[in-house]
């Protein structure tokens, strides 16, 4: 991976569709989109981590309508229809067409989606984590979190941290703890969920996506796409590897699984995770 000084960073708003979308733009170089997880979260959480593929390129993040510093009003709907309508908006913005996509978790569905409706506009695609393409592989993934968040590890931590004091002793370390324990489940190793930067979930926004996109499945519009691919996945993810599995074989795409790693590779392999993904982002040389 290319190494040098800091890459520049800055902020800007986009005013697309009706509607205001933060954006935080880091480095130089080929032009990088990166989507969210959530839906309803934002971007924050994925560094500092992400911002290591900087180097020799331009990542373009934005919280997504809905989420973060781009919020909307109650009325402004949040369906995944709008989601998608609002990143071929952005791409057309940035004249990025024929863009390439990262996406980790949701934020792989949505550049899946955007692909599927609009072909001319996603050349690339690079999937972390992605959720799945079907509503029954999303529903199994729920199932194992919900399993993992009532094992006796978790509940035992969760008693712990109530008895320790430390709600009254250090009030923001306790809220760091117990947002800690609510992502334990996605982690290999329970102790890395600590290490996740915090974030916050609309659940407005979290709860319109799903119930738009119905009992869903989009493996024949996966099959259809033709574009450069990849998929990386965690071996201890609550997600199935079997999506994974799934939406590499329909995009006729190179699936590496991050063997030490659950549903946040980029904190629990960062250098694994950044070095595969650095081999297959454009890149300025």
């Amino acid at each position: 991976m290319s190494t040098g000084a800091s890459p520049t960073v800055h902020d800007e708003t986009v005013s697309i569709r009706g509607v205001d979308l933060y954006s935080r733009i880091v480095g130089d170089g080929p032009d990088v989109i990166v989507l969210h997880g959530g839906p309803g979260a934002h971007h924050d959480y994925l560094l500092p981590q992400y911002d290591r593929l900087a180097a020799g390129r331009r990542l373009r993040y934005y919280d997504q309508r809905g989420g973060g510093r781009s919020p909307v009003g109650r009325d402004v709907p949040v369906r995944w229809e709008e989601h998608v309508a609002d990143l071929a908006a952005l791409i057309d913005h940035w004249a990025m067409a024929p863009a390439t996509l990262l996406g980790y978790s949701w934020g792989g569905l949505l550049s899946l989606l955007c692909a599927i409706h609009h072909p001319g506009r996603v050349g690339r695609l690079a999937l972390v984590a992605p959720a799945s393409i079907t509503a029954a592989g999303r529903a199994e993934f729920e199932r194992r979190f919900e399993e993992r968040m009532r094992s006796s590890e978790v509940r035992e931590r969760r008693a712990r941290l109530q008895a320790s004091g430390l709600k009254e002793r250090d009030p923001e370390a306790y809220r760091r703890r117990t947002f800690a324990l609510s992502v334990a489940p996605y982690f290999a190793d329970l102790d890395r969920a600590g290490d996740l930067t915090p974030f916050r979930v609309t659940a407005r926004t979290q709860q319109e996506v799903w119930h738009s996109l119905g009992a869903y499945d989009l493996t024949e519009d996966v099959a259809r796409l033709s574009l450069p691919a990849l998929v990386v996945h965690g071996r201890h993810d609550p997600l199935p590897l079997s999506s994974s599995e799934l939406t590499a074989r329909l995009l006729r795409a190179r699936l590496e699984v991050l063997e030490h790693s659950g549903h946040a590779p980029h904190v629990e392999e960062t250098p694994r995770f950044a070095a595969v993904l650095d081999g297959f982002l454009p890149q300025a040389r």
